[in-house]
């Protein structure tokens, strides 16, 4: 069986908790620290997915009035609020150590063990709907999602204990599109918690926390020992905090940009929405200048959508999404349930309007 470290870094603000994946992740990579599973809480926070424009997603005002913290992942997917009555959990592992396949792969066996564990505990019929959810009677409890850096896998999600879904409605823009692609008048319809399911009687913390390690254990064949931060990730934490992802420059890296001469298109599949905009150049508009893209999608490693933008540059306007298909086959890189052809239609949309 697999070792993992099992820790807990409590109630922190967002970003903290955030860096401090940052900081467990490199120095997994530099073997200095063990496989682990971490636990997370968060106070009122809105969390949006690496890729995403902050002002489509949240809505700022709201966030800023109620003292609601808004917080960039380092991972993908959509944009989710938490607070003390959600549990965060994450697994950070050598692929060589727990050979699942490709990301989707370990993405479907460890919300099927996360899933079981729920069940088993609570007598819930809890099961993992792909791309990235785990449901109860088509009622999301919980979301997840990750990416390879190297050898090291990050995978992390949320069980939804307890949340009032109307503060969420308030500081989400939940797309339209997403609604009605799950026949939904509103979005507190999409979720439900813990508390919900077992008649209005709120679990303890703690034993979430048991269901979600029964599920881990028994579901991916893991031994578990308990531990505690280690002083060089706290330390390394502080230090992604301070010089970048505590910072409001990180969090508002991305958004929807303005001015005019802007040509925007968006293409939405079962892998989720990728939205992009371009501006043009030359004569009759005939090259890219420069792209953004952005999205609630999974990719691995995230940094290559930023080497898409850049190699996007230049690219004549006719042949772009042949530019984009011939990206990703040379980069080779690793979807959640999205694929090329998802980016591919995407540009595309966005040069109809040229």
């Amino acid at each position: 069986m697999t070792t993992f470290r099992v820790i807990d870094t409590g109630v922190r603000e967002g970003r903290a908790q955030i860096a401090f994946d940052q900081a467990l992740i490199e120095l997994h990579g530099q073997g200095r620290v063990p496989d682990t599973i971490r636990f997370l809480r968060f106070p009122p926070t809105a969390l949006i997915g690496r890729h995403q424009a902050i002002g489509q997603e949240l809505k700022l005002d709201y966030c800023q009035a109620n003292g609601i913290g808004t917080v960039r992942r380092i991972t993908g997917g959509g944009a989710i609020y938490l607070d003390e009555g959600q549990l965060g959990w994450e697994l950070v592992f050598s692929r060589s150590n727990l050979a699942l396949g490709g990301l989707e792969d370990y993405g479907r066996a460890i919300c099927e063990a996360l899933a079981a564990g729920l069940s088993e505990r609570f007598g819930i019929a809890a099961q993992f709907r792909p791309r990235n959810d785990i449901e109860v009677g088509g009622r999301k409890i919980g979301g997840a999602g990750g990416f390879f850096d190297g050898d090291t896998l990050i995978y992390q999600g949320t069980v939804l204990v307890d949340m009032d879904p109307a503060r969420m409605v308030a500081c989400l823009n939940v797309p339209k599109a997403k609604l009605e692609k799950r026949d939904l008048d509103k979005a507190e319809q999409r979720v439900t918690t813990l508390k919900d399911l077992l008649g209005g009687e709120t679990p303890e913390m703690a034993s979430v926390m048991d269901a979600v390690l029964d599920g881990f254990s028994n579901g991916l064949g893991l031994a578990l020992t308990r531990g505690e931060p280690s002083k060089a990730e706290e330390k390394l934490a502080t230090e992604h905090y301070e010089e970048e992802i505590g910072t409001d420059d990180f969090v508002h890296e991305i958004d929807e940009p303005g001015g005019s001469g802007l040509n925007n298109g968006s293409h939405t599949g079962p892998g989720g929405t990728v939205s992009a905009y371009l501006r043009l150049e030359g004569p009759n508009q005939s090259r890219i200048r420069e792209a953004l893209i952005t999205g609630d999608f999974f990719i691995t490693p995230p940094r290559l959508i930023y080497d898409l933008e850049a190699s996007l540059r230049g690219v004549p306007v006719r042949q772009a999404g042949e530019a984009v298909e011939q990206f990703f086959a040379q980069h080779q890189p690793q979807f959640l349930t999205i694929a090329p052809a998802d980016f591919r239609a995407a540009i595309e949309a966005a040069l109809e309007q040229a």
